[in-house]
């Protein structure tokens, strides 16, 4: 056991989990930490541990929440899934139906299964903009819609770390007339009393944690001009953080809830589209959803990395040991899984991050954990 504050439940025949838990404090590789599981729609897990800022002064509790970045766009993924049965074609519609501005410089035929595919060669901006575009997510998509691609739309993918949101989001707005934040906010979270949003207000701003920041970059493999507008450029990214930053709506980056939260969302992943029994996600479009679209190199990310409509597919096998399992990593370690076989989904939320692009360790050893217990 570990002198820091941990706390939650673990049912029996879970205990390893929570010692692996405890483990990762013990190896000073946390601040503070949350991991929760479901199985079969039961919670199986659910611990808090450590700290909520980096003064150590608050404890990280059951009211929590924190900033889960790129793990956020399965969840943006299941909201769109959500409302495309109004569009006849669904996935197959060209995003310039709907969005005549984005089918600029030959992208007219783009459909929306390729954009949430990662394969519309718009993963950043190349010539410098003002970083506070990023603030204002209407300008931002409105700045993007008549960018060229970076590689023949369709013929390859590469994924578009922060982009992807401001997309998807004015995709969403266009078949619904809600936000995308507002439709996960009205339709699935809140019915089901599930503590995550995306555009978080600012009377929630008091739980959120603060982040201790990698100390060093991850490992982005060889450079090219793909990489390079996603990642590297001093425009590629706002000021992450601030009040602004958690107010407006990144469907790619700053959704904000709790560990057991998220659980509960990819729970959608792992039982066909229902949520607490309920169906939020009709079966013709859950199958369009999960479906894999592309498989290969990355031209943005050193992996073979294998997307669906907008959520990862287990195809290395880092989380877990089925390929058929929907999953997503975000910046400085979260992570999240639904497994359809095992109808099992869990989540590690955390404030200390690391520089890994997906597997955190210690995300890693605690889904290791939970199926050796399976």
């Amino acid at each position: 056991m570990t002198d820091l504050p941990i706390s939650g439940f673990t049912a029996p025949g879970f205990e390893p989990v929570q010692e692996t838990f405890e483990a990762n404090f013990a190896d000073d590789a946390e601040l503070g930490a949350g991991f929760s599981a479901f199985l079969d729609g039961e919670l199986i897990v659910d611990l808090q541990g450590g700290f909520a800022d980096r003064s150590k002064t608050h404890i990280w509790t059951t009211s929590t929440i924190v900033p889960v970045y790129s793990t956020t766009k399965p969840i943006a993924a299941l909201t769109l899934a959500h409302v495309i049965d109004a569009l006849p074609a669904g996935y197959e519609t060209p995003v310039a139906d709907l969005w005549p501005e984005f089918g600029a410089n030959g992208k007219g035929e783009i459909t929306i299964a390729e954009l949430v595919s990662h394969q519309a060669g718009l993963p950043g901006f190349v010539d410098p903009i003002d970083p506070a575009l990023w603030l204002d997510p209407e300008a931002c998509a409105a700045a993007l819609a008549p960018l060229a691609p970076l590689w023949e739309p369709g013929s390859a993918h590469g994924y578009h770390p922060l982009t992807w949101g401001y997309l998807i989001g004015e995709i969403v707005r266009r078949i619904d007339g809600r936000s995308l934040g507002t439709v996960l906010r009205e339709d699935i979270a809140r019915p089901a009393g599930i503590d995550f949003q995306i555009g978080t207000p600012d009377a929630d701003h008091h739980r959120v944690a603060e982040i201790m920041r990698p100390r060093a970059l991850p490992d982005l493999g060889e450079i090219n001009e793909a990489t390079r507008a996603a990642f590297l450029t001093k425009w590629a990214a706002p000021d992450r953080g601030g009040a602004i930053w958690r107010q407006i709506e990144i469907p790619s980056a700053n959704g904000i809830g709790t560990a057991k939260a998220v659980a509960e969302l990819y729970g959608i992943y792992a039982h066909d589209g229902m949520l607490a029994e309920k169906r939020v996600i009709s079966e013709a479009s859950f199958d369009a959803l999960t479906q894999s679209r592309v498989k290969g190199q990355d031209l943005v990310l050193p992996y073979v990395t294998e997307f669906a409509a907008g959520v990862m597919r287990n195809n290395l096998g880092l989380y877990g040991p089925n390929p058929e399992t929907l999953c997503h990593s975000g910046w400085g370690g979260s992570l999240a899984l639904g497994d359809p076989d095992r109808r099992l989904s869990a989540a590690y939320v955390m404030n200390r991050q690391s520089n890994s692009l997906q597997a955190d360790p210690r995300a890693t050893r605690l889904i290791q954990a939970l199926y050796g217990c399976l």
